[in-house]
């Protein structure tokens, strides 16, 4: 039976644990969609990205998560389209998956936009059972190696010049994903958990060339803590940018970035863990990068 657990364990990221299954983003409102399908092409400009996230760096077999992302604004018809690719490995098992986005958008005046996005989901989860060989006989390690769902959301969003909000849920259908086939008598089937998120942001003008953004997100699903992030963004003109956020089950985190060209983006961001792991604790920590290039839609 101790086996057994230990293996189950490992499916962390579809069983009923206090932690969320879709991957997460400390630059999160660089990406378009990763929260929210209705932000599909929000904005007067298309956009194409890469991000890198490793988490836990100095403990070995520790997430690491690599997303292609973008969204696209269609102006003449009043939609955006969007959607990402990801890619997230920690230890033995790994979670590859796709998520495309449709959005109408309700334009209030040239300023104001109100958004109704829809998404669709799929999910391959896989175990590298090469990885598990001192765990025996374990029932997990009969079973399939792989397991692919399909899922879908929807998400509002409200827009302005400096204003932003908006609230969405993933994983509405809650696809079962079962990698065990024997007949032990359980009382939890392994499945995705619907999300829920809420967020926004409001731009300050300070002097004309310089603004400040605090932004907050914060993120809802069964049987897992509330998670709750905060911070602010300064930036000058659109050339530069800092700023410092916390997550209450984690931790503070300091990102910096530059713009180049009005075209290139490049940001960084250093996440400090004082929770689950203390900040004294070797490789408490998360480094995330992110590439951007950003061009008209028209």
């Amino acid at each position: 039976m101790k086996k057994y657990l230990c293996a189950f364990a490992l499916l962390a990221g579809i069983s009923n644990v206090d932690a969320q299954q879709l991957q997460t983003s400390s630059l999160y409102d660089f990406q378009g969609v990763l929260q929210n399908p209705s932000m599909a092409g929000i904005g007067k400009d298309n956009m194409i990205g890469v991000s890198y996230r490793s988490q836990w760096s100095g403990i070995a077999g520790s997430p690491k998560t690599t997303t292609v992302f973008g969204s696209f604004n269609l102006p003449k018809y009043k939609i955006g389209i969007s959607g990402y690719l990801y890619n997230d490995q920690t230890g033995p098992t790994s979670r590859k998956g796709i998520q495309l986005a449709y959005a109408k958008h309700i334009v209030i005046d040239d300023n104001s936009t109100f958004s109704l996005g829809i998404e669709a989901r799929m999910l391959q989860f896989s175990i590298d059972k090469g990885k598990l060989g001192s765990l025996g006989t374990d029932p997990v390690l009969g079973a399939s190696s792989n397991s692919t769902k399909f899922d879908a959301g929807f998400g509002i969003s409200y827009t302005n010049k400096n204003f932003q909000v908006g609230a969405s849920a993933s994983q509405l259908t809650q696809s079962k994903m079962d990698f065990y086939s024997g007949n032990l008598t359980r009382n939890e089937n392994a499945k995705l958990y619907r999300h829920y998120y809420f967020h926004g942001n409001y731009k300050f003008n300070i002097d004309g060339t310089s603004t400040l953004t605090p932004t907050f997100l914060m993120t809802y699903l069964p049987n897992a803590p509330i998670e709750f992030q905060a911070g602010a963004r300064f930036d000058y003109n659109n050339i530069v940018w800092f700023g410092g956020a916390y997550r209450i089950n984690q931790g503070p985190m300091f990102s910096a970035g530059v713009n180049l060209l009005n075209k290139f983006s490049v940001g960084y961001c250093f996440d400090i863990y004082s929770k689950p792991l203390s900040s004294f604790t070797d490789g408490s920590m998360a480094h995330e990068i992110m590439i951007k290039y950003t061009f008209s839609s028209k």
